[in-house]
């Protein structure tokens, strides 16, 4: 693969993590980030989440989880997920603090605040290397259907982006294709490492 990817969401958990799994065992050169203060899990009701730092391992969580709750957690999904994300890596990583993670040259986002976070959080970095990077928000819903559902999206696309020569030459025709084909709308914008 030629190109290097970024999938971020807000706690690097769900989303990012489904698209980072799936891409990683299609070969792709990917990483996963989250954009959040904290990393938020459910816990037993909306308002007691599960609240963890960034760098907190995966695996932490799941065995926390597991003692407090092992029911619930594996009934609403969160320990298969948990179990999933360890074997990608080892822990959510925030996105704004990725510098010394190098250069992509495509970042894919799943919710549109995340993608005002990322393209704000570019745009203010120093643009030393001219490169640009294409940052593309893919709207779905933080859920475990609709995550894996859109990491099979978010494959697809990244496989239009490795075919073509150039993705800065070729971006509106491929976002529109991508668009007519799955008939989701797609936000993108180029920015500058």
């Amino acid at each position: 693969m030629k190109l290097r990817y970024a999938m971020v969401c807000s706690s690097n958990q769900n989303r990012s993590m489904e698209a980072h799994s799936l891409l990683k065992k299609q070969g792709f050169d990917v990483s996963s980030y989250g954009t959040g203060t904290h990393v938020k899990l459910p816990g037993p009701s909306i308002r007691e989440p599960n609240i963890y730092e960034f760098g907190t391992p995966y695996k932490q969580m799941f065995d926390e989880l597991h003692r407090k709750d092992p029911n619930l957690y594996k009934r609403n999904g969160i320990l298969n997920m948990l179990k999933r994300n360890s074997g990608v890596k080892l822990a959510p990583q925030r996105w704004q603090d990725n510098a010394a993670d190098g250069v992509f040259d495509v970042v894919l986002t799943f919710e549109e605040k995340v993608f005002d976070v990322v393209v704000e959080d570019l745009h203010n970095r120093e643009q030393a290397l001219l490169k640009p990077v294409l940052i593309i928000n893919l709207e779905v819903k933080d859920n475990h259907e609709e995550a894996a559902a859109g990491a099979r999206v978010a494959l697809d696309l990244c496989e239009e982006l490795e075919a073509t020569e150039s993705w800065a030459d070729n971006i509106d025709e491929i976002v529109s294709a991508f668009e007519r084909r799955h008939h989701r709308k797609l936000l993108y914008s180029v920015s500058f490492y």
